[in-house]
């Protein structure tokens, strides 16, 4: 690991800390809705950045995740028109239960992955959009229909990820809330979702995923078992998606089938996209820019032109940002193929260079005893 990286690495890790101390809760709330986009699109650039496999479902997995998790700690219950049922399990069991569903279907669509790529695969995944809309505002025993149902909140070693009034938990003089501690464990999450991924990616499995995207037919003549490998992945990458739905749940304390269509799924397309293909920290960087646009767009909307606060006629600030994800994926296309963390690693390297330069230059112009002659 570099200076730099090292240097970059503390400071991330010290904000990281330091912002619920600072931050009001919309703006947190904001912030641990991007981790959990970022942990999906770390899944989601495993596929198509790295082995090239065209997704359009993942908003799918993400309510696999969500609903799973629901079902898996709920107790059953009344609510609204119909019974809610449950298996009232402890959290975290649920949680871990829930990653494991997401992965399980995955696995059984596994095979139409292994055989599928390109536009078929992203026509075929699709599917699972509409299919899954279908069966959340149907299966109302489980998901609560189109009102979905409250999510119970995380309990680890009796300490609970969420509001205490009874007992409440004050830091530094702030008290600690439901989106305080969710905060420190969607750090830790995201850290380790990433630090996973990296390492698959730097490994072997990482080079054959490469390979079977660049040339599939030498990975072929390589001995790589391509079918195997895509199924494995798009497991993978289907868990990932799972545990960023129970963040999300968890975050959002109710589940909705309508926020898990067609729209979220192409919004992870445009992370991947417009953040850099094939790399963590890219998946990353466009989860932050996607998800947090709207928000900045809507606080700021005052001073910026031709956007409207919410209620007023005109381009209002989801219109504008969507509008912008447009643009950004096509100039990324088109200028940037490296994404938003190519154009940073351009400019680290180039300010690297001058700074590097800088001291030869000023040497060149100091005179010597050979000069002054």
């Amino acid at each position: 690991m570099s200076k730099s990286t090292l240097l970059w690495s503390v400071a991330l890790a010290a904000a990281a800390v330091v912002i619920p101390f600072y931050l009001d809760a919309s703006w947190l709330q904001d912030g641990l809705f991007a981790m959990a986009a970022a942990i999906g699109a770390i899944g989601l650039n495993l596929l198509t950045g790295a082995t090239g496999q065209l997704s359009m479902g993942h908003a799918f997995f993400l309510a696999v995740g969500a609903f799973g998790y629901v079902y898996f700690a709920s107790v059953p219950a009344e609510g609204g028109h119909a019974a809610l049922d449950g298996l009232g399990l402890p959290t975290p069991v649920a949680a871990v239960l829930a990653v494991l569903l997401a992965g399980a279907a995955g696995g059984l669509f596994s095979p139409i992955a292994a055989r599928l790529k390109g536009a078929y695969l992203g026509i075929a995944t699709l599917a699972l959009i509409f299919i899954g809309h279908f069966v959340m505002s149907n299966a109302t025993p489980v998901t609560g229909g189109h009102n979905g149902r409250p999510v119970p909140p995380l309990e680890v070693f009796g300490f609970v990820f969420a509001d205490t009034p009874d007992a409440p938990l004050v830091i530094a003089g702030v008290p600690f809330g439901a989106l305080e501690r969710l905060w420190f464990l969607g750090v830790v999450l995201l850290l380790g979702a990433g630090l996973f991924a990296r390492g698959v990616l730097r490994g072997r499995p990482g080079k054959a995923m490469n390979t079977i995207r660049d040339h599939e037919i030498a990975a072929g003549v390589m001995g790589v078992p391509v079918a195997r490998y895509r199924a494995g992945v798009f497991v993978l990458s289907s868990m990932y998606g799972g545990l960023a739905g129970v963040l999300i749940a968890l975050v959002f304390q109710q589940t909705v089938p309508d926020y898990f269509g067609l729209l979220l799924a192409l919004s992870y397309l445009a992370m991947i996209i417009i953040g850099g293909l094939g790399s963590v920290a890219g998946a990353v960087i466009g989860a932050v820019f996607v998800s947090m646009l709207p928000r900045l767009l809507t606080r700021y909307s005052d001073a910026l032109p031709l956007i409207v606060q919410p209620g007023q006629e005109g381009v209002g600030a989801a219109e504008a940002a969507q509008i912008l994800y447009g643009l950004a994926v096509v100039v990324v296309v088109l200028f940037l193929p490296g994404g938003l963390l190519g154009l940073v690693t351009q400019l680290r390297l180039r300010t690297g260079r001058r700074i590097a330069s800088a001291p030869a230059a000023k040497h060149s112009l100091t005179p010597t005893p050979e000069t002054r002659n």
